[in-house]
């Protein structure tokens, strides 16, 4: 599935939110830098996928735990309350999105550099732990 150029653009939005995120954590939980991130990163996601698809997503039945905790962490942010609202909204989107992550580990496997250093031996257990791999498989 490749991206047009209007979707490409709107990657870059939730990209730049994503970092805004990232930045506002580092800078102490600065809420503003947070509340906005929070706010292109939503509007980014729900221009590339649709507004309803977006909306779909967040009121699944199986999703419904996640999006209230992302959505009361965001709350607690826009309230200034950002220790607290980053880490409700990290179990919210760890609850939205955990179903991604293998997915995206078997991705980062095969790049070459990448690849080799989740390949190591004390990393490799982390990394499948995390990605819900099982630890032996059965026979």
């Amino acid at each position: 599935m490749w991206l047009s150029d209007t979707q490409s653009m709107y990657l870059g939005l939730t990209a730049f939110g994503c970092a805004l995120i990232g930045l506002g954590v580092v800078l102490f939980f600065d809420a503003g830098l947070i509340a906005i991130g929070n706010i292109l990163f939503l509007a980014g996601m729900s221009m590339i996928i649709g507004v309803q698809k977006t909306l779909y997503f967040f009121t699944r039945r199986d999703k419904l735990r996640g999006s209230i905790a992302f959505f009361a962490g965001f709350c607690l942010v826009l309230i200034k309350w950002s220790i607290v609202g980053i880490l409700v909204e990290a179990f919210g989107f760890l609850n939205l999105f955990g179903d991604f992550f293998p997915v995206a580990i078997n991705f980062l496997r095969s790049l070459p550099v990448i690849g080799r250093f989740l390949s190591l031996p004390g990393i490799r257990q982390v990394v499948d732990r995390v990605g819900g791999y099982p630890s032996q498989y059965p026979v």
